[in-house]
Parts: C-alpha cells; sequence; structure tokens
C-alpha cells in the first residue's frame, strides 16, 4: 500500500498523510461497489499478500481480468 500511497502522494504533490486519507477513501468506496470475495482480493494486492514483485498496477489489473505483456 505504501507504493500506491507513494505514487498518489507525487502525482498530486499531496503530503504523505494526506495521500494515505485519499488512498483510503477511493480503496474503501471501490470496495464497497464489488462482491465481498472480490473486494478481498483488492485487499490482497494493495498490501502486497498476493503476489510479491509486482506493482499494485500490475496486481490490480490482474484481479481486474487485464493481462499483463
Amino acid at each position: 500500500m505504501d507504493e500506491l500511497i507513494n505514487t498518489v502522494s507525487q502525482k498530486t504533490g499531496l503530503p504523505e498523510d494526506k495521500a494515505r486519507v485519499a488512498v483510503d477513501a477511493v480503496l474503501n468506496f471501490v470496495k464497497s461497489k464489488l462482491p465481498e470475495s472480490v473486494a478481498g482480493q483488492v485487499d490482497s494486492a494493495v498490501t502486497g499478500e498476493s503476489a510479491k514483485g509486482s506493482s499494485v498496477a500490475e496486481r490490480l489489473g490482474g484481479i481486474l481480468g487485464k493481462k499483463s505483456a
């Protein structure tokens, strides 16, 4: 999750604590719109539990059915 927070902070200019709040809000919103089984996969992807060495974007893309090249 730190990778995602750092990316948001860098791209928006938000301090890390504000970026963390923004990321948490977005993730909670997205998870509330998904079935519970998929929401759990989002947590795993963002925390890195599902695929060490992959970027957050790659892990989330895999959950959403996007194949990596």
